[in-house]
């Protein structure tokens, strides 16, 4: 028996930062990059190989309904948490455990292994959730996928907004806003699976939007990988020290995500440009009063090339090198952006919308 769980990566084109407040909105893109996990049942005991996250072929075996691993120390916490809480929401739907190998294979990074800041580990939790969700036939929605790859990312990372597990189970665009993140960790710790993924989560909003057909989303990267995690720990600190100007920011962040939404809603070309325009000044305004290097001189460049061709830029997600997006008419001369783009060093990548690919 063969399953297979397909999850895109994503990019923000607005919301950053703020998403993390919960019920704070943001638009996440997800890209046609994907990251496929292949489940393969097995006879005794298993293996989970991921050829772009860890070379090593690591092998597991069963203690009841645990998995036992030769490796303590494997980088692959995500996939493990993943198959810890499939395998928990399996029996509670009385499925027998199976051995199986597991696969992960990945196009969210450059050839020589460096990250694009498209979601990897986002990616790899949600299409793990779906390829062993398929395994064991529990007929997962969307949102249980979501919920699921959720809970196992919260319980490994502890924190984050979410957006990009909701932009890699969705696919497309989304209008994002993040769940009470403090009730979930209750909940998990008091509650069957079965019982969360029924209820509504407060303050969680998913909601499909369409890029209107006369614009399109072009990416480049600076070859130089973020981290996030940092980056976010440093805005928290400042969230803290400058409470007015934080409050400030969110409210700022708020009007320009929820017009950008509306303008989706009514397929407002003028509106969306203007919004995408906007956020960058949200951000501008947010790497100043928190001294943060959010738009980096390479980013910089990115976007006012971009602008000056007519198209609406910014950075995408949390910044400090990684990408940047532009939100164009089909009109702009793409060609010769991408090649202003390379003479400084910047890389066109091969990203459009990404879809939902479903197997059976």
């Amino acid at each position: 028996m063969l399953s297979i769980g397909k999850a895109p990566g994503k990019l923000y084109l607005a919301g950053e930062y703020a998403v993390v407040e919960t019920g704070f909105p943001a638009v996440i893109a997800s890209v046609n990059q994907y990251v496929t996990v292949t489940v393969t049942e097995s006879e005794n005991g298993g293996t989970i190989q991921s050829k772009n996250l860890n070379k090593e072929l690591i092998h597991w075996d069963r203690q009841g309904t645990d998995l036992v691993f030769d490796d303590t120390e494997s980088q692959l916490a995500y996939i493990l948490t993943a198959i810890k809480f499939v395998e928990k929401y399996a029996l509670e739907k009385h499925k027998k455990l199976a051995y199986y190998d597991l696969l992960v294979t990945s196009e969210l990074d450059s050839h020589d292994g460096k990250k694009f800041g498209l979601g990897s580990s986002a990616a790899v939790t949600v299409a793990v959730v779906k390829a062993l969700g398929s395994f064991y036939g529990l007929n997962l929605s969307k949102m249980d996928v979501y919920k699921l790859a959720s809970i196992a990312h919260l319980s490994v990372q502890g924190n984050g907004s979410l957006g990009d597990i909701a932009a890699s189970a969705f696919g497309g665009i989304i209008a994002y806003r993040s769940p009470d993140r403090n009730w979930v960790f209750n909940m998990v710790r008091n509650h069957s699976l079965s019982k969360l993924l029924k209820l509504d989560w407060p303050n969680l909003r998913i909601e499909p939007l369409h890029l209107p057909k006369e614009l399109e989303m072009v990416v480049g990267w600076t070859g130089s990988p973020a981290s996030t995690s940092i980056l976010v720990d440093r805005i928290a600190l400042t969230k803290a020290q400058k409470v007015d100007k934080y409050q400030h920011f969110l409210k700022s962040s708020r009007q320009s995500v929820e017009q950008l939404i509306q303008g989706f809603r009514d397929n407002d070309a003028k509106m969306i440009k203007q919004m995408i325009s906007s956020y960058r000044q949200v951000l501008t305004d947010l790497a100043r009063f928190s001294d943060v290097h959010i738009e980096t001189k390479m980013l910089t460049k990115l976007c006012d090339i971009a602008e000056s061709l007519g198209g609406a830029a910014k950075t995408s997600g949390a910044g400090g090198g990684d990408c940047g997006i532009v939100i164009s008419n089909k009109n702009l001369n793409i060609e010769n952006l991408k090649s202003e783009w390379k003479k400084v060093g910047i890389t066109p990548l091969q990203l459009k919308i990404g879809d939902i690919i479903d197997h059976a």
